[in-house]
């Protein structure tokens, strides 16, 4: 990663490096205002085929998702896009990732639960929830989402208001409520209503459908960026394939 950025006139200073996976690299800056957290889009090729437009393709779908929740209590501060929309900064959030035998506060996923009501209500997915290392808990012991990158935003407007749009929204909201119910039953479950009970319980045709096809493409993925490690002699501190 560089060791400084500038974003909307303001110099950030590399202070570490988090990892590097097949689409993006994360770490965290220092600026005059504190520690902010740069991730950096695909730049390289693959096997010659040019991919930096994937890379630059996701930084400007995350940024808008943060943009469209910048009002939302537990998501990060977008602070701007550095380069031709080669990445972009936001806030460091003091915590760590959600552990997984965390002891979360009793108010912990009531927090969380109003910030996927507002997602849908807002006709977006986050899709990622089933890692937990997307949720962080904050020092404040409150949580906090990070990593849009593959959220969904389909709201009842142009093209997205037909049919088949609204059906494929509604199925990635039923999986973000199963995560979501997966780990509150692992971490609080003494804090599960009835209900909370009975629909963590039904394991739809799509949760499975969604680990038939995600297991491979998760192990391709991991196999192609240590091939192309080798291939690029990458060698960074603290990086770590997704």
């Amino acid at each position: 990663m560089p060791e400084r950025v500038t974003c909307d006139q303001v110099v950030y200073q590399h202070v570490k490096t988090f990892k590097h996976d097949f689409f993006a690299a994360t770490g965290i800056y220092r600026g005059p205002e504190g520690l902010a957290v740069l991730k950096m889009g695909r730049r390289t090729s693959a096997w010659t085929i040019p991919l930096d437009w994937i890379g630059q393709f996701l930084v400007a779908r995350e940024v808008h998702m943060y943009n469209r929740l910048a009002d939302l209590p537990g998501v990060p501060r977008m602070l701007g896009v550095v380069g031709r929309n080669r990445g972009f900064l936001h806030d460091f959030v003091p915590g760590h990732p959600l552990g997984r035998d965390e002891r979360v506060t009793d108010t912990f996923f009531d927090e969380l639960r109003a910030m996927l009501d507002t997602l849908q209500q807002r006709g977006m997915a986050y899709v990622d929830l089933n890692k937990r290392q997307n949720v962080l808990v904050g020092d404040d012991r409150r949580p906090y989402l990070i990593d849009f990158q593959i959220s969904l935003d389909l709201p009842r407007s142009g093209l997205s208001r037909n049919a088949p749009a609204q059906w494929l929204l509604r199925r990635f909201q039923a999986a973000d409520d199963y995560h979501f119910l997966k780990h509150k039953r692992r971490l609080r479950p003494d804090l599960l209503t009835d209900q909370e009970k009975q629909a963590g319980e039904r394991l739809g045709f799509w949760i499975r459908l969604h680990r038939f096809v995600a297991r491979p493409l998760t192990m391709l993925r991991r196999r192609t960026l240590k091939r192309l490690a080798r291939s690029e002699d990458v060698n960074v501190a603290g990086s770590s394939a997704k």
